[in-house]
């Protein structure tokens, strides 16, 4: 029996900042007939009601709505991530769900790209926006590893181009387009006959996904500290944990630095509070133990200032800042 032959019926489209417009205007240019679903994730906070799909259909011939859990998947629709879920994509039909951050992201721009290609291989057409960091580029190496196309915003044109950029490094692109351009490259990629899926996988590129273990790292989660194993793919490092939690390499660098700030300004908050503890102690303490106390307070204030100074200026401690090593106890 022959196989059915399909077009390349799929589009996921990613973005982060500048995101929105960039969407607007890429919708704005997409005709009626488009013989595709289009799936659309920008990284955004939660807790903020989105209005996209109202807006997206307001400035397109299509007709754009939040996804529903278990919907079909039709083409000639848009399908906008719900705020704080996972858009993920399965053979016909859609799931959104509170899955795991990934990239710190939920709705996450490689999730909905990676689930993607694993239902519709040479189907999909990848498409990365404007927006920070690489977000987008695990996804897209999913993509192009199923037969899939690649497609990216030109960095020149994009409000932010390092989403664009990373994918460009680290992926086989197919096309770089600017705004003003992709609607009519995507109307034209889309009536293609999509490719056969291929043969094998690499080994990476399952890990990079997620389905096969990568190695140990000598990191742990920053979100829930378990333990993150690690894969690389042409150079470029994904982080993952047992959970789901994943990363790329740059994406881990940004969380642990958030987390290193956290700490320290927790040190800040603990040695002000025993600080004004050892004061209060000195008003019922009499001779040395008073004098003990007030060194105390005093040098406990003074970490704090030094801790607060490294935060503040990312200052390196001069000799006179380094704490000492034993605050002492009474």
């Amino acid at each position: 029996m022959t196989e059915k032959k399909h077009n390349r019926d799929i589009v996921v489209v990613g973005a982060s900042a500048g995101g929105v417009d960039a969407v607007l205007e890429l919708v704005a240019g997409l005709p009626a007939d488009l013989p595709s679903a289009v799936f659309v994730v920008i990284h955004m906070q939660a807790g903020f009601a989105s209005t996209l799909p109202e807006l997206l259909t307001r400035r397109g011939q299509l007709k754009a709505a939040h996804a529903v859990h278990g919907e079909a998947v039709v083409s000639g629709k848009i399908y906008v991530a719900p705020p704080d879920t996972q858009l993920l994509i399965r053979g016909g039909y859609i799931e959104v769900v509170r899955g795991p951050k990934e990239n710190g992201h939920r709705p996450s721009v490689d999730a909905l790209f990676r689930t993607a290609s694993q239902a519709y291989g040479p189907r999909v057409i990848g498409v990365v926006l404007t927006g920070y960091l690489d977000c987008g580029t695990a996804g897209m190496l999913s993509i192009k590893a199923r037969g899939g196309l690649a497609v990216v915003q030109d960095p020149s044109d994009a409000t932010v181009p390092e989403m664009p950029n990373s994918v460009i490094k680290h992926a086989t692109v197919d096309r770089i387009a600017k705004l003003d351009g992709l609607a009519s490259l995507l109307s034209s990629l889309t009536r293609e006959e999509a490719g056969e899926w291929p043969a094998h996988l690499r080994r990476e590129v399952l890990q990079i996904e997620g389905s096969q273990l990568g190695g140990p790292a000598e990191l742990v989660c920053p979100a829930c500290h378990g333990k993150l194993t690690e894969s690389d793919l042409g150079g470029f490092q994904m982080f993952r944990c047992h959970v789901g939690h994943a990363f790329s390499l740059k994406s881990i660098s940004t969380t642990q630095a958030e987390e290193v700030e956290r700490s320290l300004w927790a040190a800040v908050r603990a040695l002000d509070e025993a600080s004004a503890l050892s004061l209060r102690l000195t008003s019922s303490s009499v001779g040395d133990l008073r004098k003990r106390f007030v060194e105390k307070a005093e040098a406990q204030a003074h970490h704090a200032d030094v801790i607060r100074k490294i935060i503040l200026t990312g200052e390196r401690l001069s000799p006179e800042d380094e704490p000492a090593v034993d605050t002492g106890e009474s």
